[in-house]
């Protein structure tokens, strides 16, 4: 999976506030059963790739595994130690902003029960609290 967007418009974004819910991708759209965050936070791409990893192994290519979320944020750091002023840090890493109700991952294929232990899985890696749910028939 990309760690981060191939180009950007500018390399240093501001941080923001994450304010209300998700009003897009707060659905299961593609998979049976999906993991919907309920706080908000960002993701980082490492853990964004650890829970896919994480998934994958437990469902073993049985069912299909989908990514609903995708790190365009570049967060900051400056080095340790250092003295105030100098400026804004370097791109540390990338992250995905993630809204409450922001559905990150779907899963299909794969039974109830199956679905419920990849995502305990899954929630175990995540630095927000998240929740399973189904697919609106």
């Amino acid at each position: 999976m990309a760690l981060m967007p191939k180009r950007v418009k500018h390399r240093k974004s501001q941080r923001g506030r994450i304010k209300g819910n998700a009003t897009r991708g707060n659905t299961v759209v593609y998979g049976d059963f999906g993991l919907q965050a309920t706080e908000g936070g960002w993701v980082s791409a490492q853990t964004i790739e650890a829970g896919r990893i994480a998934a994958q192994q437990y469902i073993r290519g049985e069912g299909r595994l989908y990514i609903r979320i995708f790190p365009h944020k570049s967060v900051t750091s400056i080095p340790l130690e250092t003295r105030m002023g100098k400026g804004k840090g370097e791109p540390d890493y990338w992250a995905a902003t993630v809204k409450p109700g922001t559905v990150m991952y779907e899963v299909s294929g794969v039974s109830e029960q199956q679905a419920k232990m990849t995502f305990a899985r899954l929630a175990h890696k995540m630095p927000v609290r998240c929740r399973m749910i189904k697919r609106q028939a």
